[in-house]
């Protein structure tokens, strides 16, 4: 899932293919999880240690609408916020919320012009392709976190996970792009190393 040739050419996702990812099965799979969240897991902990599971689901609220608009290209005060400005607050109907955002989120990025030219995402300009597989990463990162929070089993189809670790790969000086990645075996399934690379453990349970 290349972003650039030596040439400077595109030769990722929308670039001019007509093919791009679809993000709707790790959106699908993280809305499953929210029947099995129950209201006595809010407070409890996540594999983020700045946030509770309900900070978490916020967050996924948050990220899906302002992903979903820059797929969009409708830049505004969504793509424009400081997601770590501070700690996000749950909608009172998250519930019914959260899927519809990210349904929207997938349906966003299946258009091969959302992978083209440049959009913005948390106050940042970048191409595309990138916010794509951003958007990607996200979800499949925080469903993890989310099954992992609420006792849940987790599973990522294959596409998504190797786009999530082709975007985590550590720079030249060894660090990753959301904190120091956790070394986890070779041998290691391939969702245990992208978590890993996403600063994480990927045997990280509640009781930790």
């Amino acid at each position: 899932m290349d972003i650039d040739d030596d040439s400077g050419t595109s030769t990722g996702p929308g670039s001019g293919t007509g093919q791009v990812p679809d993000l709707g099965p790790a959106t699908d799979r993280v809305a499953a999880l929210l029947d099995g969240v129950a209201d006595e897991h809010l407070d409890g902990p996540t594999p983020c240690p700045q946030y509770a599971v309900r900070e978490l689901l916020a967050h996924l609220e948050g990220l899906s609408a302002a992903l979903r608009d820059a797929a969009r290209k409708e830049l505004g005060p969504m793509t424009d916020a400081d997601p770590g400005a501070a700690l996000p607050v749950l909608s009172a109907d998250w519930r019914t919320a959260l899927p519809r955002l990210l349904g929207e989120l997938a349906e966003a990025w299946r258009a091969p012009e959302a992978w083209q030219g440049t959009t913005r995402a948390g106050g940042i300009t970048l191409p595309g392709q990138v916010a794509g597989m951003v958007a990607w990463n996200e979800v499949v990162v925080h469903g993890w976190d989310l099954a992992r929070a609420t006792g849940q089993p987790y599973a990522v189809d294959e596409e998504a996970l190797k786009s999530s670790y082709a975007l985590l790969e550590p720079s030249d000086d060894g660090a990753g792009l959301f904190g120091p990645p956790v070394p986890v075996p070779d041998g290691a399934p391939l969702l245990d190393r992208v978590i890993g690379r996403s600063g994480r453990r990927p045997d990280w349970t509640p009781g930790d």
